[in-house]
């Protein structure tokens, strides 16, 4: 027990070391060096090492071979390069790193290269802030492209560049941080300009290039490479005599496809090249078409605006998705049609001088507010569905038209809040509506659900301001009555101001629901549809005819009028007698 006391301190520590090395039958295995093992055993997770001179066998985890690339060599008898970290671990197994290793050798090469001048292989793996990722082919090592060497010119896209096998220059190293910096604008540089010439020179205007290979885009045209050894532009406005927004309309990466040289310049080391100007012109057959005629059209790419179809092969125009339907104002073109449908459209607009083409597929079908509009003109009433509904209004479905019918609230009811009354209907109810207007051309229809019954305030057109009516109390509160006009379908309200002369007498209370009073028309405006009750008014009115007709000028005036109206209920019995 005491030994292991003891293995703590330093000289314990050189006894493990000589220990260990007792253990290992090659004295040349040291911790830090690459070793080569020869594989023994292949599980589903793991890659058993045979190493000679270790006391036991290296165990590789297969997902860090997979993530190498090198799962081919997880067979037995293939031989594999490892990083030997520790001879012995805590658990007594040996530990090595292949993916270390890897790391290792490829710094070495990068160093040899460096070291010699020597272009490196490599490929452009993604972007990052100021150039891009570059991966060396042979070993794996991440290296750094500056933007400023990507080419000795300015471009835009580098799509074509990307996960290409190229040569690239090293330009600088840091071994203590790992890093390593290339150029690919050297490479290009150091190509001699006569070389260039010679390539150009082999091109003439009206030559056809064969299967040359879409290598990327840009917003003006697409990069096609020609035989490998040369790059050419075709222009937005030379892909298709019809029109295209950006390349990959027509263009797929990869595709091969033939050119025709439309320019050389020498000086600029340039060659211009057409691919519309292989095929006539099929605008020239747009006189076959007539403005305002259905046709049938091919569907050839869909867009999230519209599609692309073709009145004929090469003769291809946009139908945007404002003309698929009458009714369905945000519908997508996928949810209609998929590529290879043929489709009815009529041609809205020709223009030749722009090399336009206006299609529409809704005009092959007869507007269904125009099919409304006959079948139910402005005053007739139709029965409708609720489809849907916000805060302030609900949408009818009327017939099988596929189109909503507009109910505001102001137009449910005549007596009760709009709004409120609005909660009562759901979705599936069944209405009654009368047509208020119709905008065939704006797709607008309005109804109105209160308009199919007789509107409450015509009660009042032979009425006037001051006439006497007799109306029902429905109810009250401190705030005054609620009444309603004796054949009237409407409630009004009588305020607690306007019951009663006096003060006193102004309560509420005073009054019952189910009785029968009279009151005076205070204000009336049929047009804002506002009417006002009084009763304070009716006394006032009662009163004042009252003294003219049965005082002298000065007789009354400081009487009440409870008192006023007994003294002349005396003089009417008098004169009866």
């Amino acid at each position: 027990m005491e030994i292991y006391k003891d293995l703590s301190n330093p000289k314990s520590k050189e006894f493990e070391k000589l220990l260990n090395s007792q253990f290992t039958k090659n004295k040349n295995l040291e911790e830090g060096k690459i070793i080569t093992g020869v594989v023994n055993k292949v599980t589903d997770n793991f890659v058993f090492l045979e190493v000679e001179g270790l006391k036991s066998e290296p165990i590789l985890d297969i997902n860090e071979l997979k993530s190498m690339g090198m799962i081919d060599k997880a067979k037995v008898g293939e031989k594999i390069s490892v990083l030997l970290e520790r001879l012995e671990d805590k658990k007594g197994e040996v530990l090595v790193s292949a993916s270390k290793a890897q790391k290792i050798q490829g710094w070495d090469k990068l160093v040899e290269a460096y070291e010699k001048n020597e272009p490196i292989m490599g490929k452009i793996t993604g972007r990052v802030k100021g150039g891009c990722i570059v991966e060396h082919i042979d070993t794996g090592s991440l290296m750094f492209l500056p933007g400023s060497q990507i080419s000795d010119k300015p471009l835009k896209d580098i799509s074509h560049l990307m996960n290409e096998p190229q040569k690239f220059a090293l330009i600088k190293l840091d071994k203590v941080r790992g890093n390593a910096c290339v150029s690919r604008r050297e490479i290009i540089s150091s190509f001699k300009k006569e070389d260039k010439i010679k390539i150009i020179e082999k091109f003439k205007v009206g030559d056809i290039i064969k299967g040359a290979e879409v290598k990327g885009y840009s917003s003006f045209g697409c990069f096609f490479s020609v035989n490998g050894e040369l790059d050419v532009l075709v222009h937005l406005q030379e892909i298709s005599y019809s029109r295209v927004n950006h390349p990959d309309e027509i263009f797929n990466i990869g595709e091969k496809h033939d050119l025709l040289v439309i320019s050389v310049d020498k000086e600029k080391l340039q060659v211009g090249c057409s691919v519309k100007q292989l095929s006539p012109d099929p605008f020239e057959q747009i006189s076959n078409y007539e403005l305002n005629k259905k046709y049938k059209v091919k569907v050839v790419k869909i867009m999230d605006f519209g599609a692309f179809c073709e009145l004929q092969p090469g003769l291809s125009t946009l139908l945007h998705s404002s003309e698929l339907s009458w009714t369905k104002k945000n519908v997508s073109a996928k949810k209609m049609f998929k590529v290879g449908d043929e489709i009815d459209c009529v041609i809205t607009e020709i223009d030749k001088e722009k090399r336009r083409v206006a299609i529409s597929h809704r005009l092959t079908i007869e507007n269904p507010f125009e099919i409304f509009e006959k079948k139910y003109p402005v005053g007739s009433e139709v029965e409708g569905v609720v489809s849907n509904k916000n805060d302030y209004s609900i949408f009818l479905k009327i017939d099988n038209l596929d189109i909503d019918a507009f109910l505001h609230c102001n137009d449910l009811t005549y007596n009760a809040n709009g709004e409120e009354e609005l909660l009562k209907y759901k979705n599936g109810d069944k209405l009654k509506v009368k047509v208020l207007e119709i905008k065939a051309a704006e797709q607008k229809i309005r109804v109105g659900l209160r308009q199919t019954k007789p509107d409450p305030f015509n009660w009042f057109k032979d009425k006037k301001i001051k006439d006497t009516i007799t109306v029902k109390i429905v109810s009250s509160d401190n705030k005054g009555l609620v009444v309603r006009p004796e054949g009237c379908e409407m409630d009004f309200i009588i305020k607690k101001s306007q019951i009663a002369i006096s003060s006193a007498d102004a309560r509420p209370t005073r009054f019952t629901g189910g009785e029968r009073i009279d009151c005076a028309i205070a204000e009336m405006d049929l047009d804002k549809r506002k009417v006002s009750l009084s009763i304070k008014l009716l006394e006032e009115i009662q009163n004042k005819d009252a003294i003219s007709k049965f005082s002298s000028p000065l007789s009354g005036k400081n009487l009440p009028f409870s008192s006023l109206s007994k003294e002349l209920e005396k003089k009417d019995k008098k004169k009866d007698e």
